[in-house]
């Protein structure tokens, strides 16, 4: 497993060739939205956008009212990315540059996203971790929201190897106390044209 710094510097680099080059890029969060419309998430609910980047979701969080969104990612290079992106608007935003799973949550969420970070975890070790930081930033009653490169999508990204799943694969590493919500299937088009099949899930802590 690569050290928090050197994940770090390998996202800043990739953030540093622009974002809108990067293959997640995509101009409107629509896969993100569509899923929490189907979980029935409400402006009243805080979220946590975890390895955000400079995803255009929390744009779309506070125009539709949201006050009380986190955007957290390892990379300060994608999170200044986005900062820039809403201008004055980005001081409504708690903006945390940490390292997911060593991260220590001081609260929990109602609805937790996740657009293209788990599957970067490819050991029983780091999904473990992954696992231990949802609990603790979740109670009964919250969301999590996934996307995942869909079991025929990508085997690397970004220069990294990857895991693949279906929601069935998803629900199969959550355990029994999180309940499929929601699931569907996306084929995200990168910015040079190439189809990267994704897999959505939603799931309920109860």
């Amino acid at each position: 497993m690569e050290s928090s710094s050197e994940l770090a510097a390998h996202w800043d680099d990739a953030y540093g060739h622009g974002d809108a080059t990067r293959s997640w890029y995509q101009t409107e969060a629509d896969g993100s939205l569509r899923m929490f419309e189907r979980c029935a998430v409400v402006p009243a609910d805080s979220v946590v956008d975890v390895g955000a980047g400079a995803s255009t979701l929390v744009d779309a969080l506070l125009a539709r009212g949201h006050s009380d969104v986190t955007v957290l990612d390892i990379s300060a290079a994608g999170l200044d990315t986005a900062r820039r992106r809403l201008g004055p608007a980005a001081d409504r935003v708690n903006w945390l540059v940490r390292d997911l799973l060593a991260w220590r949550p001081e609260r929990t969420y109602r609805v937790w996203h996740d657009r293209a970070v788990f599957h970067f975890l490819t050991t029983d070790e780091a999904r473990g971790q992954y696992l231990r930081v949802l609990r603790a930033a979740t109670a009964p009653g919250s969301v999590a929201v996934f996307a995942t490169f869909a079991p025929d999508g990508p085997e690397r990204c970004s220069g990294l190897p990857v895991a693949r799943y279906s929601a069935a694969g998803l629900a199969a590493v959550l355990d029994a106390h999180w309940l499929p919500v929601a699931d569907g299937r996306e084929r995200h088009r990168t910015p040079f044209g190439a189809v990267q099949p994704f897999t959505w899930a939603a799931f309920r802590r109860c």
